[in-house]
């Protein structure tokens, strides 16, 4: 029997690993940039070379529907959404007593954010708020990790215009998907909050002039202190409740802005890198993205669902 080595391998075939993954950096140091300078090349095939990184912020339109442009991320969001129903089918089109190995990785995903939704806001609320937190994690984490699959930024098409862009770009980097995950988050916070506290209740945060007319009202009934502290209550009651406005609106910047930085930078990080030295030199940075894609959608949905909380508990835990 051959000797083991590290991870159940034998070590001749750990031995070749090593030689291959050698093999791949010396040849991506010399077809990239700083080796070409230093060595110039030596007359290696240029297919080997990895071409220039050329990111661009605006999406690229790939084609027109009905003269509505749609742009590669939104083909790259429409794969994510093929992937997710893809994968919930399959787990769930014949549910055994004991799981096949996708169907028990589904459950294993869905009961840890039920769970933490529980943690956070409660049974009955998180039970709520689950539908919501856990579309917005799915739909960010597996945006971020299908960008990383090859595919993504490799394949061109012919655009309407005759130039040669992009098919795919990882959604979470067109500011128009984060800023629409962001609004969605921000609806359903309002809503819940509507729901559970009523309309005139709800906005009572936001918008609380009682103090301020009440001492109105006592001003000109003659109660002159009462008065003056009333509406001087009710100033501080106004200024409050324009901060609380301004800060639900300061959430859906932040929630865009946090998401589409972090995945812009990451992909432009994976590209220079690339360019530098192709093949082997780029796998820890792939690592360091999964972490990144999985801490971004873990604090959208865990975001989300903190102000949701908030929402439907703010004036009842006033109240006692």
């Amino acid at each position: 029997m051959p000797k083991r080595g590290c991870l159940g391998c034998s070590f001749p075939v750990i031995v070749g690993l090593i030689v291959v993954f050698l093999a791949l950096f010396v040849i991506g140091f010399i077809v990239g940039p700083i080796g070409s300078s230093m060595l110039g090349g030596l007359g290696l095939p240029s297919w080997l070379s990895v071409p220039r990184p050329d990111p661009k912020l605006p999406a690229e339109v790939v084609f027109h529907i009905f003269g509505f442009p749609i742009a590669n991320s939104v083909i790259a969001a429409w794969v994510t959404i093929i992937v997710l129903v893809g994968m919930s089918y399959a787990a769930t089109r014949k549910v055994k007593l004991i799981p096949s190995r996708l169907q028990s990785f589904l459950e294993s995903v869905l009961g840890w954010l039920y769970d933490f939704c529980k943690e956070v806001a409660g049974e009955e609320n998180g039970r709520r708020f689950f539908p919501v937190v856990t579309t917005i994690f799915l739909f960010v984490i597996t945006n971020a990790w299908l960008g990383l699959f090859p595919g993504f930024g490799s394949i061109y098409v012919t655009g309407h215009e005759g130039e040669h862009i992009h098919l795919l770009r990882p959604a979470n980097t067109d500011i128009n998907m984060p800023l629409a995950i962001a609004l969605m988050s921000f609806i359903f916070v309002e809503y819940f909050g509507i729901r559970s506290l009523g309309g005139r209740r709800y906005i009572s945060k936001f918008v609380n002039v009682g103090a301020f007319f009440r001492g109105a009202r006592q001003l000109f009934s003659g109660k002159l202190k009462a008065g003056l502290s009333s509406m001087f209550t009710g100033v501080i009651d106004i200024f409050v409740g324009m901060l609380e406005m301004l800060s639900e609106f300061i959430r859906i910047v932040s929630f865009t802005f946090r998401l589409f930085g972090n995945m812009t930078a990451g992909e432009i990080l994976l590209l220079i890198v690339m360019f530098l030295v192709p093949f082997v030199v780029a796998l820890p940075f792939y690592g360091l993205e999964l972490l990144v894609g999985f801490v971004q959608a873990l604090i959208f949905g865990g975001l989300t669902l903190v102000f949701l909380t908030l929402a439907v508990t703010h004036h009842g835990a006033e109240g006692h």
